[in-house]
């Protein structure tokens, strides 16, 4: 195993074992709801979100177990997201991870209450966090992250999605969805990190810059791997860009030069990281999202 894959592992088993610990809760009358968010928080995908927030606060001189209410809060709010967008209502689709979706599990009205209750749940594990973070840091981290899972940010990147489904959009409109919907919570962990460490405004604005690249490159990947990606590794059908009709990066450029566009932006990533004095992971975690098969 990797120095690499020896860290990933390693924040990945705090983070988990953090979340398992706040969402532990057995034989009470909503006893579903906990059940259906523990289902989804725990159906698998790669923590990227949280170990940016960690990471962040560690390369800024913060302590991880201080920011660790924040980063699992970070990944119940995407996963809330991802409930949501899974609904018959939304995008629909029956799998997620490779499992049943949360509303093919527990059923659409559970499955709606176990995404409002897990976005509730982010901000009181947020505020109510016992670290030793100064108030005003814990404040101005959760208004960050506040503004971009909300109407600015990521929800306003779904709302620009299903606007214009079906509809021959303009690259530049693509562009901002991509910045709002997948871009703009990635923006909130690497920015809340910083923040919680007590970071200079230049560190928070290279953090914030560096997963704004790496946001948009993460959905061209993704792009890319609905159209040659592997469906046993994915959890989930491919091509269902096309068949849905919807435009992508991929439509507008094709797979080569949508590679191409992923590693520039990738790289433009990297340089955004030379605010920072120990860069190695965050470096070779560029890498991997630009290279990753699922």
């Amino acid at each position: 195993m990797t120095d690499f894959d020896s860290k990933i592992k390693s924040y990945c088993e705090l983070i988990d074992a953090e979340l398992e610990k706040i969402l532990s809760r057995s034989n009470c009358l909503q006893q579903v709801v906990f059940d259906a968010m523990r289902y989804s928080v725990g159906a698998g995908g790669k923590r990227i979100r949280p170990i940016l927030l960690l990471e962040f606060c560690r390369v800024c001189g913060g302590n991880i177990k201080d920011a660790l209410p924040f980063a699992c809060a970070i990944e119940m709010i995407h996963t809330y997201s991802l409930i949501h967008d899974d609904l018959p209502c939304m995008d629909n689709d029956d799998m997620r991870r490779g499992k049943p979706s949360c509303h093919k599990a527990f059923g659409e009205a559970n499955a709606l209450l176990a995404g409002d209750a897990l976005l509730n749940l982010a901000f009181e594990t947020m505020l109510c966090s016992s670290s030793n973070v100064d108030a005003d840091l814990k404040l101005k981290a959760a208004q960050t992250i506040a503004n971009y899972s909300g109407v600015d940010g990521m929800i306003g990147g779904q709302v620009i999605d299903l606007q214009n489904e079906g509809k021959d959009i303009s690259e530049e409109i693509l562009l901002r969805l991509y910045r709002d919907k997948t871009a703009a919570l990635l923006r909130a962990s690497a920015s809340a990190g910083a923040i919680l460490a007590g970071a200079d405004e230049a560190k928070i604005a290279a953090a914030d810059a560096y997963a704004e690249k790496i946001g948009i490159a993460f959905q061209i990947i993704d792009d890319i791997l609905d159209c040659v990606g592997d469906q046993s590794l994915l959890g989930k059908p491919i091509g269902s860009d096309e068949k849905n009709n919807k435009k992508t990066y991929v439509s507008f450029h094709g797979v080569e030069k949508a590679k191409k566009d992923a590693i520039k932006l990738t790289q433009e990533a990297i340089c955004a990281l030379e605010a920072f004095e120990d860069k190695t992971f965050l470096t070779q975690l560029s890498d991997f999202l630009c290279t990753r098969k699922m």
